[in-house]
């Protein structure tokens, strides 16, 4: 069975046409490129959604076994979404359970997921759709309002300035324009942060994927409820420590505050794991082995930072010597099963290619 894949990075099919990906089977990815392609008449993808079908049509015309399917990141493209592109990948295999792959790409950005590909199925080839166009656009100011009705070009370069303007102006009206700065350098900060580590959207898909599970009644609310819960008392336990500690120097009332709270941390993480796995076993009728690799680098890093907690501690002369051995073997059991979780996951992904491999030559 060989799959033509087509990859659809930002998620336009999702944030114009309101189709979530994996699109899978010709019917459907007709209608999702007809929803596109009527929502954004202009969008390359849709160019590019045809002509995975029109290969798909061509392959089956040659008598080969083949089927098409649509993968979709997210707006904000990065690590997220190439993850969820994967994701979206592995559920897709598991339902057509291919051999190999072609990849159907309107542009080099989508191609950069082809290692993704790549890991799971031998990948045939690339066809890359260029679109055909006249030379219409007569002005610059035409294709800066052109460009500026991208939403994702909006967030990036719009919003900065605007928030800029504001917060000066609000601070120069108010006399107090060294504030402003002060507040804007804080404000632009947190702005960065999250939009490099792609932080506000994991904060949309949890709260996305809490509401499905509410509707579903899944047992993975609860688990993130509790895990939420006790990430809070780590940081209720963590404030208290810090406040309530003798020393003046800020670093060790630091050290208290990740003492008191880190191992609430890291039952929350557990907790929260075991939801995800408990609702994957109930979905797909089996228990993940994701779950023993997460549950095993949880615990290791939770080690390795209590060691070096500990450490700190006995440098500043609070721990004795005698605690030395424990803050060592402390390090060294958490390292070993970080480097655990490694081997094990390798040892996963090479029984799952063993057995893709199996599949393929009974057939």
């Amino acid at each position: 069975m060989r799959l033509v894949v087509c990859i659809d990075r930002d998620d336009d099919l999702g944030r114009k046409a309101g189709v979530s990906g994996p699109v899978v089977g010709r019917p459907a990815v007709l209608d999702a490129a007809t929803r596109l392609g009527t929502a954004d008449p202009e969008d390359s993808d849709t160019n590019a959604i045809f002509a995975a079908v029109s290969l798909l049509d061509e392959l089956r015309g040659a008598g080969e076994e083949c089927e098409v399917c649509i993968l979709t990141g997210s707006p904000k493209v990065g690590v997220l979404s190439d993850r969820r592109v994967a994701d979206q990948f592995d559920h897709v295999l598991e339902e057509v359970r291919a051999t190999s792959a072609y990849l159907v790409s309107d542009g080099a950005e989508d191609e950069f997921l082809f290692p993704i590909l790549a890991s799971r199925v031998k990948v045939d080839g690339v066809r890359r759709v260029f679109v055909r166009q006249s030379a219409s656009i007569e002005s610059t100011y035409y294709t800066l309002v052109r460009a500026l009705k991208d939403p994702k070009l909006r967030a990036k370069t719009v919003l900065p300035f605007a928030l800029v303007l504001l917060i000066l102006g609000l601070a120069a009206a108010e006399n107090v324009l060294l504030w402003g700065v002060i507040g804007l350098s804080i404000l632009l900060g947190i702005y960065l942060i999250f939009w490099t580590f792609d932080i506000d959207e994991a904060i949309i898909d949890s709260i996305r994927s809490a509401s499905t599970d509410i509707r579903q009644g899944s047992v993975a609310f609860g688990f993130g409820l509790f895990a939420v819960a006790l990430v809070g008392v780590g940081f209720l336990q963590g404030y208290n420590a810090y406040y309530s500690g003798s020393s003046v120097q800020i670093l060790d009332q630091a050290v208290l505050f990740l003492q008191a709270g880190l191992l609430w941390w890291i039952f929350g993480a557990i907790v929260w794991e075991s939801g995800r796995a408990i609702r994957r076993m109930f979905s797909r009728g089996r228990f993940p082995r994701s779950f023993l690799v997460a549950t095993t680098s949880i615990v290791g890093i939770g080690l390795v930072s209590y060691g070096i907690v500990y450490l700190v501690r006995f440098l500043e002369g609070v721990e004795r010597a005698s605690q030395l051995p424990l803050l060592v073997g402390l390090v060294v059991s958490g390292f070993g099963l970080i480097i655990g979780a490694g081997v094990l996951q390798q040892y996963f992904k090479a029984a799952a290619r063993r057995a893709v491999d199996d599949s393929a030559s009974s057939t």
